[in-house]
């Protein structure tokens, strides 16, 4: 990679950002605005380095890329679903980047009927993407929403399923959720707002009016929650949900009388979580009041809904995370979490049958899928480890029997999963508290130092990064790379408490972790500081900009996607979208205890003359969660401050967002490129 090239130099123009009395200078500040030809000039600049320096790896990105590819089925389907007398299907066609949605009525071997074609949708785009489908109860109409620049700004329209015809009203800047009341002719959806893009109110639209004759029925006026809204698995209600980080509220309406007014649910209270669901004459609601961390599960009549009255039927373990639940007319199911394992526990409802479905290994993945239907004898559930493809299975409660619809095909005559093996340890962090560690590597690798091994993490918003199977990552491990996952804190790997101990004013455990699990692996001789890559995206980018800042001497590279870096900037601004949102998960800078925790870590304000590793950071221009001028301005600051003849590139996709590509192959391209990066570091060519 050793070029004479000379990276882009960004200008530096000086402003004061002052808050609290403290005086912060952002040279690059200037790169806030994406309709500045100078700005963009500078992007392309920067791509253009990246494409230079990576110039010779080119035809090795190529190979990358199409080695993935062909591990994926192109001519591929989903398991069908039955919902309200159709099975559906979605699927893909060799050659063809985008899904074909379709259904058959009452038999699988009904005549295909065409809904939505995406590759002809998409056709006049360079990004697109259809956001959801729903099809109204008469199975009619079909409301379904797209998305054109990749700022998840969705625009509704609804076709007409007998004649093909596209109806002409089109709603802008929504979730891209839709949802139907039982007469077939009103919808209900939210709307963003045009700045922050917070979804901040629920419309009600009748076929054929005006958009602008569309009724407000909800506005969620605190600027730190988002309101969304759905139907009931019974198809009785329709829902108002708003939440914040820590508390929620809903709001419930009659599906069947969509121009009465919604009843409130159950107040909110500061730092009380619910869901609800519904069956037969009963709500049944995961909640953590009461000081249930983990949560438990109570239940109401549809009269009586305040939590006053809720009563308990799965008390609170302090050991298990309750995560979720599916309602079927003779069994509950619920998702659990223990010791950082999923368990799919089935109980009669009865009360003569409770047990967990068997899952023998280490380390895996299990949740529910689609189970829409109440009478239904089986469940659906998916499967899948660090070695094993996942499959689709339907699990009989009468025979308990499993039955395996489909497990993902890898098209690699080599690949045999009994090739690799995964395993869980368990680090020691500075506290004392243990951090598991999930691994997969090829059995016949030696375990040396000179392995080389790439550590991911995200680590915030309660997210859990489960140990998952990739087809994509053999490229990496059958090259000889160690891949690892550390379920820091931040996420609830472990628990809820997993989560509160990883945020706000205990956000440096998150990274703390990172760094204690990367010091284990080069002490047990995983691999060494010459062969660890850590790699982390949107939150876990921020984890990769403090880490780098604090020991950047563990890292031989780093991959940084869509990086959060700019922290205390970005959440003064509460113009940026999500920023609201985010005081109960980062803090409010507003208030100076946060501002100056925030400050501490902080990737972008906390760049200092040393030494940095070889770093790859990609974003979007039109990024809706992280704004593209923050990689853009840490890059430019770390090119300024670093002391080291080490890679620093950037590469910003012009045409998409926070997801990256829409195609269904094109984001491989990305990939292929991070994975050239890290190969090429390791002198891995082909």
């Amino acid at each position: 990679m050793k070029n004479k090239i000379f990276p882009p130099k960004a200008k530096k123009v000086q402003k004061e950002l002052v808050a609290h009395n403290d005086v912060r200078i952002d040279n690059y500040y200037w790169l806030n605005n994406r309709e500045d030809q100078e700005v963009l000039d500078y992007l392309n600049a920067e791509n253009n380095y990246t494409k230079q320096m990576m110039k010779h790896t080119e035809g090795f990105q190529k190979e990358l890329f199409e080695e993935m590819k062909a591990r994926i089925k192109e001519d591929d389907q989903s398991v069908p679903y039955k919902l309200n007398g159709y099975w559906y299907i979605t699927r893909f066609e060799k050659g063809k980047d985008y899904p074909i949605y379709a259904r058959k009525k009452d038999t699988i071997e009904a005549s295909e009927e065409l809904l939505f074609d995406c590759n002809v949708m998409a056709k006049e785009h360079s990004y697109f993407n259809l956001g959801s489908i729903s099809i109204s109860p008469d199975n009619k109409l079909a409301a379904f929403s797209t998305d054109t620049v990749s700022r998840r700004q969705y625009i509704i329209q609804i076709k007409n399923l007998v004649t093909g015809e596209i109806y002409p009203e089109e709603i802008l800047n929504t979730t891209g959720s839709v949802t139907w009341a039982n007469d077939n002719e009103t919808i209900f959806y939210s709307r963003k707002d045009e700045l922050t893009l917070r979804s901040h109110k629920i419309f009600k639209h009748k076929l054929h009016d005006k958009v602008e004759k569309d009724t407000e029925v909800f506005h969620e006026t605190d600027e730190t929650f988002n309101t969304f809204v759905y139907k009931t698995k019974s198809r009785k209600y329709i829902v108002i949900g708003s939440s914040s980080t820590l508390t929620s509220e809903y709001r419930i309406l009659d599906a069947n009388t969509p121009n009465e007014e919604f009843k409130l649910f159950s107040k909110r209270k500061r730092g009380e979580e619910y869901a609800i669901a519904h069956y037969s004459d009963s709500f049944y609601i995961l909640t953590n009041k009461e000081d249930a961390y983990n949560f438990k599960l109570q239940k109401s009549s549809e009269t009586k809904t305040e939590s006053r009255y809720w009563q308990d039927l799965l008390p609170h373990r302090k050991d298990v995370l309750l995560e979720d639940i599916e309602i079927f007319k003779d069994y509950l199911v619920v998702s659990e979490r223990e010791q950082g394992l999923n368990k799919l526990r089935i109980m009669s409802w009865d009360g003569k049958e409770d047990y967990y479905l068997p899952f023998n290994s280490e380390t895996y993945t299990a949740y529910t899928g689609n189970n829409p239907d109440f009478n239904s004898d089986s469940l659906r559930y998916s499967f899948n480890s660090l070695t094993t493809p996942s499959s689709v299975i339907d699990y009989n409660f009468k025979t308990k029997a499993h039955e395996i619809k489909k497990e993902q095909e890898v098209l690699d005559k080599n690949f045999n999963k009994e090739n690799y093996a995964s395993e869980r340890i368990w680090v020691g962090a500075r506290d004392g508290v243990k951090v598991p560690v999930s691994l997969v590597y090829r059995k016949d690798l030696k375990k040396d130092s000179g392995n080389p091994l790439l550590l991911y993490a995200y680590g915030s918003y309660g997210s859990t990064i489960d140990p998952y199977f990739s087809s994509v990552r053999l490229s990496l491990l059958d090259r000889g790379f160690i891949y690892a996952i550390a379920h820091i804190r931040g996420g609830e790997y472990l628990g809820r408490d997993w989560y509160e101990n990883g945020k706000l004013l205990s956000k440096m455990n998150t990274y703390f972790d990172f760094i204690d699990c990367s010091k284990h692996l080069i002490e047990k001789k995983y691999t060494s500081e010459k062969h660890l890559y850590a790699y982390g995206g949107s939150a876990g980018g921020l984890l990769m900009g403090v880490v780098i800042n604090l020991n950047p001497e563990l890292y031989h590279g780093i991959l940084a996607v869509v990086p959060f870096v700019d922290v205390v900037t970005t959440m003064l601004d509460d113009t940026i979208p999500l920023t609201t949102g985010e005081y109960d998960e980062w803090g409010n800078p507003n208030e100076k205890e946060y501002y100056d925790y925030m400050k501490s870590y902080s990737p972008y304000d906390n760049v200092s003359k040393q030494n940095y590793p070889n770093i790859l950071v990609t974003t979007g221009l039109h990024d809706s969660q992280v704004q593209y001028w923050e990689p853009a301005k840490w890059v430019a600051k770390l090119r300024e401050y670093k002391t080291d003849n080490n890679i620093l590139l950037l590469h910003t996709d012009m045409d998409s967002g926070h997801g990256g590509a829409s195609g269904r192959f094109e984001s491989l391209k990305e990939v292929a490129l991070e994975y050239a990066f890290i190969l090429d570091l390791e002198g891995i060519t082909y």
